[in-house]
């Protein structure tokens, strides 16, 4: 049986389906960031311990990838995929309802180890079902459901809390997962090159650690980790920022400032594709430095200015991300699905350490502090990334 080709019914299914479910995993797992100021306030927490609502989700689901990704390659795919997205958006509902924080954070733990389904399985279902010249532009467009899906929600959150409340904007996200779980089910073709084993753990241990023992995707996984550690420390305390003077901005207003999602939603695929043109190692390096410009310009007092470095931070992560996390798929010899959960592992983890310890640097020093925090990991990546062998590239 052939790969799918890019122009075929297939691959439009394909890219429909994988594209919805992007968009569910991040409108569900990023909800609670645009909140942080809001439940800080309402349960008389620290910013940084309103941060956990965040980051508790993201390492649970951190630490579930790497036993997800593993049972896929026993039971299959699409089943996996399918529970995930459908139990996270029910979770989402019941999210709306929490009495207290530390219910709030109970859920969330849930909802990470519901998500990591989705998230596991994704990439190793692109990279075993398309045909590798058109992968690029395949994990392109999965990821920039990613970018839409974080945007969407987070502006749908921060207008349905300026005319109602965090409860009915969580709620909300929610039902609109549940819609996006329906059109997954529908549209994705079942797997064609997915050669189920038998579940033996001493030798998906092994598969594991043989992964980790390759350096060029070593040095991938930590990328990512920097990539969104990076992402996650600018969004969780931007809005900390621009709702105190001399802002003094709204919660729709700042939620708007996730419009600046569309450009990954453009980056994603753009730089994919020019990384299957002109090589991965150099388009990767371009989207780390546009980051590393965009963080710096953050730190002009103009908010004009400051929504530039805003764009250009979000537009070089997820071009970044999409070569990244393609180039895994690429590299593993075997076990694609847990070199994917690896990456995943180390990208979500960046996730909870880089959005918790941003707040301590903004708690201690303010927003030059976490801009101080971002420069270092992404100065850390474009190192990693001189370490990757332009031999491998393409």
């Amino acid at each position: 049986m052939g790969y799918i080709e890019k122009g075929s019914n297939e691959f439009k299914k394909a890219c429909i389906a994988l594209f919805a479910g992007g968009f569910c995993t991040f409108a569900v797992l990023y909800s609670t960031q645009p909140l942080l100021p809001y439940l800080s306030r309402e349960f008389h927490i620290s910013p940084a311990a309103s941060s956990l609502s965040l980051s508790v989700a993201t390492i649970t689901l951190a630490v579930s990838l790497l036993i997800v990704g593993s049972l896929s390659e026993v039971l299959g795919r699409k089943p996996i995929m399918t529970f995930s997205m459908f139990s996270a958006s029910i979770l989402a509902i019941l999210t709306g309802f929490a009495p207290n924080f530390n219910f709030l954070l109970v859920l969330r733990v849930l909802q990470g180890f519901a998500l990591s389904g989705l998230s596991a399985i994704a990439m190793a279902y692109l990279s075993e079902e398309i045909d590798q010249k058109n992968l690029g532009v395949a994990m392109g467009i999965f990821i920039s459901g990613n970018s839409l899906g974080g945007m969407s929600g987070r502006i749908i959150i921060g207008i349905l809390t300026d005319i109602f409340n965090w409860r009915v904007a969580l709620c909300t996200i929610g039902v609109l997962s549940l819609a996006s779980s329906l059109l997954f089910v529908i549209e994705l073709p079942p797997s064609k090159h997915f050669q189920p084993r038998t579940l033996e753990i001493r030798n998906l241990f092994k598969s594991l650690l043989s992964h980790l023992k390759n350096p060029s995707l070593l040095s991938l996984f930590c990328i990512g980790f920097l990539l969104l550690g990076s992402l996650v420390s600018l969004y969780n305390y931007i809005g900390f920022q621009l709702i105190a003077p001399p802002y003094s901005l709204s919660p729709t207003l700042v939620s708007f400032i996730f419009v600046l999602y569309l450009t990954g939603t453009f980056s994603s695929t753009w730089m994919g594709r020019l990384a299957d043109k002109h090589g991965k190692q150099k388009i990767l390096f371009s989207a780390l430095f546009i980051m590393l410009v965009g963080v710096l310009i953050t730190l002009s007092i103009s908010l004009i200015l400051k929504i530039v470095g805003i764009a250009m931070l979000t537009f070089g992560f997820f071009g970044g991300h999409s070569i990244a996390s393609s180039w895994v798929g690429r590299l593993a010899t075997h076990d694609k699905a847990q070199a994917s959960s690896l990456y995943l592992f180390f990208y979500y983890v960046g996730s909870s350490v880089g959005g918790t310890a941003g707040g301590t640097f903004w708690t201690l020093y303010g927003w030059n502090g976490v801009v101080g925090m971002i420069i270092c990991f992404i100065i850390l990546a474009i190192i990693l990334s001189t370490r990757l062998s332009p031999s491998k590239v393409k």
